[in-house]
């Protein structure tokens, strides 16, 4: 009877779940037109307790996209606009010399925008890589150490930073270690003309309408603890496993195209990405196990910013999109599948 019981609970919380998702899309377009992906992508960074790196060119609406967000699911909100000149200081904090009541001295922390549950780091890649890499650590441990003193983040924390083109004058390539800690990298495409069209209405009319607040953190937590508890087939986990391998130009199944062009796949994180996303996708269409086809779709995210190519990759403009749809098509799914491309028989242990 228990696990009966437990089995109604899981379809309560996943029905819920999925509500909760859609209600959160319908608020959004109230202030965001299109880019559903986009969307959806940075929703599962913030239910995975992850980041999102988002690239466009600039007045795609990232920004906003980012503040709406903050809007709808209650939580604070702080910008960081990167420029050359931002000091580390600037978004972490600093001590200062305060007066006491009695008339001596004191010194007192100032925190800084980064404790906040939302930080939008706004065109991340025009600072200089010290001031870039002062967001590491409260990226990866969720906590910032000033001084002596280490200050721990209010949950849930997530870094949304958006970056221009790397072609764009005043940039500055962010580093490897940097990159690999956004969960997704995600491309903000320029929209279509019925896009426009509604871009237009919405920003140049007199109308003006009001995003409501559709979720509170405590719900925000709770949401992300039953990501966690999503099962994930074996078979599921080592297809994931194997994309992984064929990212690196030594790996098993990599394509001709990533023994060419690859100089570095992706680290043991990506895997991670990739299994927490897929496990939030199940979440997102009523269903509560991965599968290989949400391994698949949240591959490119997942890993675009985690291939390095080759300079000969650079010369011939390879995309590292190319390299991971020419992986996906290289991996089997299944280990009959392997053996089969191997050239064993189906039956063979």
């Amino acid at each position: 009877m228990s696990e009966i019981a437990d089995t109604g609970d899981v379809k309560t919380e996943v029905a819920e779940f999925r509500k909760s998702i859609d209600a959160l899309r319908a608020e959004i377009a109230k202030s965001i037109i299109g880019n559903r992906e986009v969307v959806d992508g940075v929703l599962t960074c913030i239910l995975a307790g992850g980041h999102a790196l988002l690239e466009g060119v600039p007045g795609l609406g990232k920004t906003m996209l980012v503040r709406s967000l903050s809007e709808v699911m209650s939580l604070s909100f702080s910008r960081v606009q990167f420029t050359p000149d931002l000091m580390p200081a600037d978004i972490l904090g600093t001590t200062v010399i305060d007066d006491t009541q009695a008339g001596g001295k004191v010194f007192e922390f100032r925190k800084g925008p980064v404790f906040a549950n939302i930080l939008l780091a706004d065109e991340i890649n025009r600072a200089t890589p010290k001031t870039q890499s002062a967001l590491l650590e409260a990226m990866a441990e969720h906590r910032v150490s000033v001084g002596r003193t280490t200050h721990v983040l209010d949950q849930p924390f997530v870094v949304l930073a958006t970056q221009n083109p790397l072609e764009m004058e005043g940039t500055y390539p962010l580093p490897e270690a940097q990159l690999d800690r956004f969960l997704f990298k995600l491309h903000v495409p320029f929209p279509d003309r019925d896009e426009l069209h509604g871009i237009l209405d919405l920003t140049t009319g007199t109308a003006n309408e009001k995003t409501n607040s559709i979720l509170d953190k405590p719900r925000i937590l709770a949401m992300q603890k039953l990501v966690r508890r999503v099962p994930v087939a074996r078979h599921v986990q080592d297809y994931a496993i194997r994309v992984i391998q064929a990212t690196h130009p030594g790996g098993p199944d990599v394509p001709d195209l990533g023994k060419r062009f690859v100089r570095f796949g992706a680290s043991p994180r990506g895997a991670q990405s990739i299994l927490l996303a897929a496990k939030i996708r199940a979440l997102f269409e009523g269903r509560f196990a991965a599968s290989n086809d949400d391994v698949r779709a949240q591959a490119l995210p997942a890993l675009r910013h985690r291939i390095l190519l080759n300079f000969e990759g650079e010369a011939e403009g390879i995309k590292t999109d190319e390299v991971i749809q020419a992986i996906l098509k290289s991996v089997p799914e299944t280990k009959a599948g392997l053996r089969e491309k191997n050239g064993a028989p189906l039956g063979a242990s």
